[in-house]
């Protein structure tokens, strides 16, 4: 219904929002655009791109890699971010976005500063599914 539309744009955004204070703060994650609305657009293009991914593929990634998630104790999700930003970059690049993650370790960072903004982020946004809120 109309929560969950609401609560999709608002996660659209949280997303672009981080994906966009990782690329302002690493040098290796860049984004190019005629005009600040056209970065913009692409910010939300990339971040629709990184949202599906992470509800697709990140999962089966998790699952296959359950043994090395429990003895690094769950650190090993940030390698699992990393590769989901990188895979994020590719698919940009196919479709020409103009945006694009410059290396492994790079994308390491741009998955911790995401990770940060979007637990900053979600704290602030109300989740209609959470009973004990009221």
């Amino acid at each position: 219904g109309t929560i969950d539309d609401m609560r999709l744009i608002l996660r659209l955004l949280a997303n672009a929002a981080a994906l966009a204070i990782a690329t302002w703060i690493l040098s290796g994650i860049t984004l190019t655009g005629s005009s600040t609305t056209s970065q913009i657009v692409t910010l939300l293009i990339v971040a629709l791109i990184f949202g599906v991914l992470n509800a697709i593929i990140k999962p089966i990634f998790a699952l296959v890699t359950i043994p090395l998630l429990l003895l690094t104790l769950g650190l090993f999700l940030i390698v699992i971010n990393a590769c989901m930003l990188l895979l994020t970059s590719w698919l940009a690049g196919l479709f020409d976005l103009g945006w694009n993650v410059d290396g492994f370790w790079t994308a390491v960072l741009g998955g911790i500063i995401i990770s940060i903004v979007s637990f900053v982020l979600n704290v602030f946004l109300p989740d209609p599914d959470d009973k004990r809120r009221g």
